[in-house]
């Protein structure tokens, strides 16, 4: 489903720019930039053509890239409520908003710089218990001001680019892939989207906390 379609249903969502959403929620569709390489977080119906020949996925630098929006989904054979704030450690999965298939990794090894392959995998949304994510961050929540990182839940590599560059046919995106151990290119953060407002746990929690 396209971003735009989202816009459609009434009430339902919101598109905001500046951060005045504290906390990340589940349903929010959003770009994820490298902060270390200033890419966002892109897929597209091109597969590779070595490793699993998957669905590829890269950073790119546009801003205005519509293949750079994924959709911010409970783990596999889960539902999370659409508002619910995402927990920093807690999995999850994140469909690319135009093609269905979720972000994923597995044993083959990426095609530039020989670390682990990243790829978009299933499809309409299902995929396999491959497609969790670990959301690592400092606090109780994922902050659209923080920064984060996504640990492969079954193979516990990072989401990283390091910076390897394309040829043709995607000349010019750079290769996203998992690396073992954490570094400053395994960092993310939400950017452009559309953001579901947090429901009303959050706000319970924090009427708690006060008193």
């Amino acid at each position: 489903m396209a971003v735009v379609s989202l816009l459609l249903f009434g009430g339902l969502w919101s598109a905001v720019g500046a951060s005045n959403l504290a906390v990340v929620t589940c349903g929010s569709v959003v770009k994820l930039l490298n902060t270390r390489h200033n890419v966002r977080l892109h897929s597209h119906d091109v597969r590779y053509g070595s490793g699993s020949g998957q669905q590829s996925v890269t950073g790119v630098t546009s801003v205005d890239d519509s293949n750079s929006y994924w959709r911010i989904r409970g783990k596999t054979s889960t539902v999370c409520e659409r508002g619910t704030p995402i927990k920093c450690g807690q999995p999850i999965r994140l469909t690319h908003v135009n093609t269905g298939r979720n972000l994923h990794s597995h044993h083959f090894t990426s095609p530039l710089s020989g670390n682990q392959e990243v790829s978009a995998f299933g499809e309409e949304g299902e995929g396999d218990y491959l497609d969790d994510w670990t959301v690592l961050c400092s606090g109780p929540y994922w902050v659209r001001d923080g920064e984060v990182r996504f640990k492969h839940s079954s193979t516990e590599v990072l989401l990283s680019v390091t910076g390897e560059q394309y040829g043709r046919p995607i000349s010019g995106q750079k290769e996203v892939h998992g690396m073992a151990q954490p570094s400053p290119n395994n960092y993310w953060k939400a950017m452009e989207g559309i953001f579901m407002k947090p429901s009303e746990l959050l706000k319970a929690e924090a009427h708690h906390a006060e008193l």
